[in-house]
């Protein structure tokens, strides 16, 4: 076998993986679902590598509003690798505790918000304390790990604890110790990574399953489509009014920042 068709077979396991925890990715559209219908937001989280889930839930083609990505450059723009804004830095940053509630203090959280948050080791500080944090304030967590890996790797926190621990809700991408999939003779370490397919296969279920409840509770989603398919007209309508409301539903989350119950 070939190492391309021998990572195409162990894809194919993943969507397996994926499909065999169908009940789960149920209620976690089930929850998400709630909260957009009540017009407030899915938080969505990943550090690293794991920003590329976020992005891939909103906002794309074919993803609609109700999700608030959660994107800190700072842990996730290490595309210049050394040097000024590397990886070594975005490396040490997602362990630094306190960086979490430091992030969800710029947001007015609300017990019918809901959250995602995506870590393949599920090990690393920040998005464990996210998950922490979001729990604190009464909001549902639904995690993405990988599932192997995180069993077998150490958390950075001092307790132990892992990103499961904080969450209501754990989903597995299926990718196995160490991410790589592949094995190459005279290599001794594997290369190809699955956590980002099997993280993918994961949004994009859930996020297909959020709008077919919404549209079956009478509020469709907006959907960022393209010209091709909705034509030209239709699709800038779409993009405009889809980030319109996205905008609506974020201005919430700012509302009362710094307010206190009384006021």
């Amino acid at each position: 076998m070939t190492p391309s068709l021998d990572y195409l077979t162990k894809c194919r396991a993943l969507i397996d993986a994926v499909q065999a925890q169908t009940p789960a990715i149920a209620q976690a559209a089930d929850w998400f679902a709630a909260t957009i219908l009540a017009g407030r937001m899915v938080h969505v989280f990943g550090s690293g590598h794991s920003r590329i889930m976020v992005e891939e839930m909103w906002p794309r083609y074919g993803s609609f509003p109700g999700f608030n990505p959660i994107v800190e450059l700072s842990l996730s723009f290490h595309n210049l690798v050394v040097g000024a804004n590397g990886q070594r830095q975005a490396m040490f940053l997602e362990n630094v505790s306190g960086l979490a509630e430091r992030i969800l203090r710029n947001f007015d959280l609300a017990p019918a918000d809901s959250a995602l948050v995506i870590s393949s080791s599920g090990c690393n500080v920040v998005p464990i304390e996210m998950a922490e944090q979001f729990q604190k304030r009464g909001v549902r967590v639904v995690a993405i790990i990988s599932r192997a890996h995180s069993e077998a790797s150490t958390s950075r926190r001092a307790d132990g604890k892992k990103l499961g621990d904080f969450a209501d809700l754990t989903l597995d991408t299926g990718a196995p110790v160490g991410d790589a999939m592949v094995k190459i003779a005279g290599l001794d370490t594997p290369v190809a990574p699955g956590s980002t397919v099997g993280g993918c296969l994961l949004v994009n279920t859930i996020k297909a399953e959020v709008a077919a409840r919404l549209t079956q509770a009478g509020q469709p989603p907006r959907v960022l489509s393209a010209g091709a398919v909705v034509g030209a007209g239709r699709a800038v309508e779409l993009f405009e009014s889809a980030y319109d409301e996205h905008a609506r539903r974020l201005a919430k989350m700012y509302a009362r920042i710094g307010l206190s119950d009384e006021a």
